[in-house]
């Protein structure tokens, strides 16, 4: 099933069961779907990555706003922040643990053959292909960063 059928489902177990933050975080994901199909360039549906484009920039755009809000000492807005991401991030893969994403990208450093710093460019175009919807694009340079020093 498509990730918009999907959602259109939740969103009536949301009615039925009358959960609110539930409700609000797939009519979001809903409206971004939309959004996307009637960009133009979309005119025979989403494919699988863009589907996985729109929930990473949805939970991105919670996490954001998570850090704002919580930064800003606001926990009523907050909460709502934490608990529409968490929805989002039921139709996400799994996310790869600090070890996992360590790993995943020193093979990557590996096999693009970079040695320094000024090769961070090769490794973040080849790992943001292999690790989308893994990990946060962040995670992926502050990472590559990291292992490009040594």
């Amino acid at each position: 099933m498509a990730l918009k059928e999907t959602i259109e489902a939740g969103i009536k177990d949301a009615m039925r069961a009358k959960d609110a933050d539930r409700l609000r975080a797939l009519r979001a994901i809903k409206s971004m779907i939309l959004l996307e199909e009637t960009s133009g360039s979309n005119a025979d549906g989403l494919s699988a990555d863009a589907e996985m484009k729109i929930l990473m920039k949805a939970a991105k755009q919670r996490k954001d706003s998570l850090d704002v809000y919580v930064t800003q000492n606001r926990p009523d807005l907050a909460e709502k922040e934490q608990a529409e991401l968490l929805i989002i991030e039921e139709f996400l893969p799994k996310q790869l643990s600090e070890e996992e994403l360590t790993t995943r990208i020193a093979e990557i450093i590996a096999a693009v053959g970079a040695t320094s710093p000024a090769d961070m460019g090769k490794v973040m175009g080849a790992a943001s292909k292999q690790l989308a919807g893994l990990a946060d694009g962040k995670a992926i340079s502050v990472k590559v960063g990291e292992l490009l020093k040594k």
